[in-house]
């Protein structure tokens, strides 16, 4: 297998979820990355079971992969985005619940991965505080994954307290390495603050690299923007894919374009099929690491 193009439920916030997936299928994508919300698969409403159940059916239907995310923006709380996290001097657990029913959501829904991220640093708190917070808050739902066969895949996300790939390999290192904690790429974030271009970021990444998220971005502006809008060199970062020998989903993600989504979808495929054509044409960058 080789990587597959996919699509972000949270770019479709004003489709209801079948539709959503019938137009992702539709336009030749071959997974999608389901962001647990209010709207699609409410993780805290009644009848979640019959729910993924029907959804599993059909992703099976449509032949489409799936990652499922956790970074609603007010689904734990209708006040404060994004809000509690693992950092959170109150609610963590909300944050840990959250991820844990996600794992079982993920088994269901045939998936074999779960995104999440670290929440911003809380005014006043030291970083010893919160490594100590994300490390023993995490612990328990990693264990839990590890149970279901799930792999956790952190991203680094701009202005978080684990902003870049190397807190994510720090996080690893302060959990003992375990096999089942791996990482998201945003291709879009590498622009915007790591030190490397987002190419070398995933070579960097190697075997770690379990989720790809991908979009336009421009260095130092944390904003997604559609392919052509940005710096993102979208065919050298899929030659870096290819070359590392990535099977998993390279999902888009464009949060803000839902009012717009079946068009911007259509435009992202396009764009996303000639960037890797022009991958593929250009050949091995580097030798392939094998992906075990």
């Amino acid at each position: 297998m080789t990587m597959r193009l996919s699509y972000g439920t949270n770019g479709f916030t004003d489709h209801r979820l079948p539709d959503a997936l019938e137009i992702i299928a539709e336009l030749g994508y071959e997974g999608v990355a389901l962001t647990l919300d209010h709207q699609h698969l409410d993780p805290f409403s009644p009848g979640l079971a019959e729910r993924v159940a029907q959804t599993a059916a059909q992703l099976e239907r449509l032949g489409l992969g799936v990652v499922v995310e956790t970074g609603a923006r007010y689904v734990l709380d209708p006040w404060r985005k994004h809000e509690p996290t693992f950092l959170s001097a109150e609610g963590a657990d909300l944050r840990a619940r959250l991820i844990h029913d996600a794992v079982d959501v993920a088994v269901d829904l045939g998936g074999d991965a779960v995104h999440l991220w670290s929440g911003a640093l809380p005014p006043g708190t030291s970083e010893d505080v919160a490594w100590e917070r994300l490390v023993s808050g995490l612990a328990p739902v990693l264990e839990h994954a590890e149970e279901a066969g799930v792999r956790l895949a952190f991203e680094p996300e701009p202005g978080m307290f684990v902003s870049r790939l190397d807190g994510v390999r720090e996080l690893r290192a302060r959990m003992g390495d375990p096999a089942a904690l791996v990482a998201t790429v945003d291709v879009g974030h590498a622009v915007v603050n790591e030190d490397l271009p987002p190419h070398e970021c995933i070579r960097a990444a190697g075997d770690l690299v379990a989720h790809v998220q991908i979009e336009d971005m421009r260095r130092g502006v944390h904003e997604h923007l559609e392919f052509g809008e940005g710096e993102v060199d979208v065919p050298a970062s899929l030659r870096a894919l290819l070359d590392i020998g990535y099977d998993g989903l390279v999902s888009v993600e464009l949060t803000r374009h839902a009012h717009d989504a079946p068009a911007v979808a259509r435009r992202s495929m396009e764009a996303l099929r000639t960037a890797l054509a022009a991958a593929e044409a250009a050949g091995p960058s580097t030798p392939s690491a094998h992906r075990s």
